[in-house]
């Protein structure tokens, strides 16, 4: 097999695991919060989450194609394959559901995506983590 379509297939899965990060991490917090699942408000996660959207619906704005867009594009040409001729997610969109729209309404959706997940933040504000501090010895005198 060749290695730049192996390393195309494996942006695509990464690139797939960050879509299913944003998509399924805002299902996640709703139901974890409704489940009193505790690690769902953990600080760590939440920005990660909400700085993942922030980055798409940027991009979306400025109508920069996604880094990871870009990287399994050069990587396929590299290995002989042909790019995409749309974004990851327009492509991906309109193989599963044949949805053609102008890019500017992908924009409005992730715009809209971006401002749920706000709104979760807002009503489901992150948590710092408790810390545990290990018992200590009190020092010796002297």
């Amino acid at each position: 097999m060749n290695l730049f379509r192996l390393l195309a297939d494996a942006v695509l899965t990464v690139h797939a695991a960050v879509v299913l990060f944003v998509v399924g991490g805002v299902i996640l917090i709703v139901a974890g919060n409704v489940r009193g699942w505790g690690w769902v408000n953990r600080g760590g996660f939440r920005l990660a989450h909400v700085l993942a959207i922030a980055i798409v619906v940027v991009q979306s704005w400025f109508g920069i194609e996604c880094p990871l867009t870009t990287l399994e594009n050069w990587l396929r040409i590299r290995a002989g394959d042909t790019a995409y001729t749309r974004s990851f997610i327009e492509d991906w969109l309109h193989r599963l559901l044949f949805f053609d729209a102008p890019t500017w309404v992908f924009a409005v959706v992730y715009t809209l995506f971006g401002a749920l997940v706000v709104a979760v933040w807002w009503r489901y504000p992150p948590r710092r983590s408790p810390v545990t501090h290990a018992r200590r010895k009190p020092a010796p005198p002297g």
